[in-house]
């Protein structure tokens, strides 16, 4: 396994993604607001650096996860196989939004608004759309990164 690759893959798409999160409300979508969502987890005032340092290093681990998997022979480092784990990515770690109140303090301090699964509660059906389509492109840059550097 290319474990730089990986990196590079993984900040890559992270990079790509929060450029499509940071257009999404000028094309219709809610705003999707993760840094923030991860900048608030411990703490009610919430704290900027922190989101971006925690939603970076998860795409990084994402991308180490991605190109273990398909070192493992599990899905090939394509654009197709990226856009495959990026879909079931997001179908995963939607499901886990549900379960961010029990440990994010603003939300608990209500603060912040909780997600609610696929991060409906901030959106509705459009965000669910915007979570998936995100994600999908971060699935399809890890694939074209990690299979040009691998």
């Amino acid at each position: 396994m290319n474990v730089i690759g990986a990196i590079v893959a993984g900040l890559a798409g992270t990079i790509v993604m929060s450029m499509l999160m940071a257009v999404a409300p000028m094309m219709g979508m809610p705003k999707m607001d993760i840094v923030g969502i991860l900048g608030s987890m411990f703490s009610k005032q919430g704290n900027t650096m922190i989101g971006w340092v925690m939603h970076l290093i998860m795409g990084i681990i994402f991308g180490l996860i991605y190109a273990l998997l398909w070192n493992s022979g599990i899905g090939t480092a394509t654009l197709v196989g990226g856009l495959i784990f990026g879909v079931v990515h997001w179908l995963v770690v939607g499901l886990m939004m549900g379960g961010v109140p029990m440990m994010h303090a603003g939300v608990k301090a209500g603060t912040v608004k909780a997600p609610g699964i696929y991060m409906m509660n901030n959106g509705g059906m459009m965000a669910f759309v915007g979570g998936l389509v995100g994600h999908a492109v971060f699935g399809l840059v890890v694939g074209l990164v990690y299979g040009l550097l691998a």
